[in-house]
């Protein structure tokens, strides 16, 4: 029989990651602060637990997808105390590896394996199970989750020793960062030069300079509705400093990541809940555009 499946932290991954393994025909059991993820759960046909120690009392493998380093070790801190935790946890939030190797440490103790499990992709990729996971820590621990995975991602890789998935996720989120800042800049160019930035957006996105943040975000910028998010700016703005604070420690200068930092802080000052494509609205202010 399969184990059943928690997951801990039901925001915009989380609560994808639980309905498409629940899809994928496992039993599902998971919990969130907040009463309306819960409900939502239900009516993906999971299982709404009480607290974390319940999720964890009820499942083979547990999944973590949670919005901060506190958020974290305050999770490890309940599972140490379940009386038969689950064997293996799947940590797939973007947070700094040294906190993770705290949580991993204080699993440990309990015979618990963590893996770090970054996922790449935007919630609006990982509603359709367009995802991609950078497993690292124990291969072992990694192989015995892998029908779990394949249940909400696209694909998978063991790359190496814990904490290694966390730097490719962090490589890949600059990228991110500056992908979508430049892609924003663009499409304000295209509309105050008097384009019509749906045409734009098309023939752009089919040549040389496209992107898939551009294809992904692009259609929100040309409509300038920024509201059904699939990553929120004020999210979006910790990763920054997670990435910063990796480079700054790697001693690697990141002269257009800074370049961004700036416009994504002046977005989040007015919408900070609204998709991180919204920097658009603030390069269509510089610019002095209106729509």
């Amino acid at each position: 029989m399969r184990p059943a499946v928690g997951v801990i932290g039901l925001g915009i991954m989380g609560s994808s990651i639980a309905r498409h393994i629940a899809l994928a025909g496992y039993a599902v059991v998971g919990y969130d602060v907040r009463a309306p993820r819960l409900r939502e759960l239900k009516a993906a046909g999971g299982v709404a637990a009480a607290s974390s120690t319940d999720v964890a009392a009820k499942s083979g493998v547990l999944i973590t997808s949670l919005p901060s380093s506190d958020a974290l070790l305050q999770t490890v801190d309940a599972l140490a105390r379940v009386d038969r935790p689950p064997k293996i946890v799947v940590e797939t939030s973007t947070l700094p590896i040294d906190v993770k190797q705290r949580a991993r440490a204080l699993l440990r103790k309990r015979r618990v394996e963590l893996l770090d499990c970054p996922i790449s992709g935007t919630g609006a990729q990982a509603r359709n199970k367009d995802v991609v996971v950078y497993a690292s820590g124990s291969r072992a621990a990694h192989r015995r989750v892998s029908k779990v995975l394949d249940a909400f991602t696209r694909a998978h890789y063991y790359v190496g020793p814990f904490g290694d998935g966390s730097k490719i996720k962090f490589v890949a989120n600059l990228l991110v960062a500056i992908h979508n800042v430049a892609s924003a800049e663009a499409m304000v160019l295209a509309m105050k030069a008097g384009l019509d930035a749906k045409k734009v957006l098309k023939l752009v996105a089919e040549g040389a300079g496209s992107s898939r943040v551009l294809q992904l975000r692009g259609p929100m910028m040309v409509k300038g509705d920024y509201r059904k998010a699939t990553m929120t700016l004020a999210t979006w703005q910790k990763d920054m400093a997670i990435i910063a604070e990796f480079a700054r420690r790697a001693g690697v200068k990141t002269p257009l990541l800074s370049a961004t930092a700036p416009i994504y802080a002046e977005a989040v000052k007015t919408r900070g809940q609204e998709d991180t494509a919204a920097v658009c609205a603030v390069l269509e202010k510089m610019a002095h555009y209106r729509r």
